[in-house]
């Protein structure tokens, strides 16, 4: 097997109690991603989103649930092959999130240059990020880290334009949103913490709220 393709696996050597704590973060997070996703999808068909906004809205709606739901049949899987090769897919949802979030808040303003091309160049990073979980699985990962922070802060690079596009407190809410990712990563890389994982998937969690909320009342507003 080449050596770009050859799966590096991880220890997973978390106690029961961990493991428990983890699972029912993701129970919630699955569930309340479930609902969320339902709600949207009734906005849009009660036509109670704008237009332009309901597809940017549904393709944040998909990322979400696709994240969450590999997350938590990633994490909760018995150590083994399976484990592993899930293990991609759970890393590469994290560039479906953040390019899914940003849609619904560039693709209205796809008649500005710079939103325009921001829209384009997380798109096209996430798909690159995806591409190298999948085929090179286990490699660049402190790399991933980097790009993940990165391109979930990217949207600092045409802050005026949203400032100036979005309401404060959905802006507000996207930035409490990506503190919390941030700050997350650093109990994600606290491997001799107990609870690492839970506490790790509860930051995220807490900000996958924080940015679901925007994204409704975003879509709400826009429609009123």
């Amino acid at each position: 097997m080449p050596p770009c393709i050859r799966p590096r696996r991880s220890s997973w050597d978390y106690d029961r109690a961990e493991l428990l704590a983890d699972g029912v973060m993701h129970v919630v997070g699955s569930c309340l991603a479930v609902v969320g996703a339902a709600a949207l999808l009734i906005a849009a068909a009660l036509d109670q989103l704008a237009g332009p906004l309901t597809p940017a809205t549904l393709t944040y709606s998909v990322s979400l649930v696709a994240m969450i739901g590999i997350s938590a049949v990633y994490n909760m899987w018995p150590p083994s092959s399976i484990k592993w090769f899930l293990r991609r897919f759970d890393h590469s949802a994290i560039y479906l999130l953040i390019a899914g979030t940003y849609t619904p808040f560039l693709a209205p303003l796809k008649d500005d240059l710079s939103a325009g091309l921001l829209l384009i160049a997380v798109w096209l990073t996430a798909g690159i990020g995806i591409a190298l979980k999948l085929g090179c699985p286990g490699r660049f990962d402190r790399l991933s880290y980097v790009l993940y922070l990165l391109l979930g802060w990217s949207g600092v690079a045409i802050f005026g334009t949203l400032s100036t596009s979005l309401p404060f407190w959905t802006l507000l809410l996207l930035v409490i949103g990506g503190v919390l990712y941030s700050v997350g990563v650093v109990f994600h890389l606290w491997r001799n913490l107990r609870f690492q994982n839970a506490i790790w998937h509860g930051f995220v969690l807490g900000a996958a709220v924080c940015h679901y909320i925007a994204v409704f009342g975003y879509a709400a507003l826009a429609e009123a």
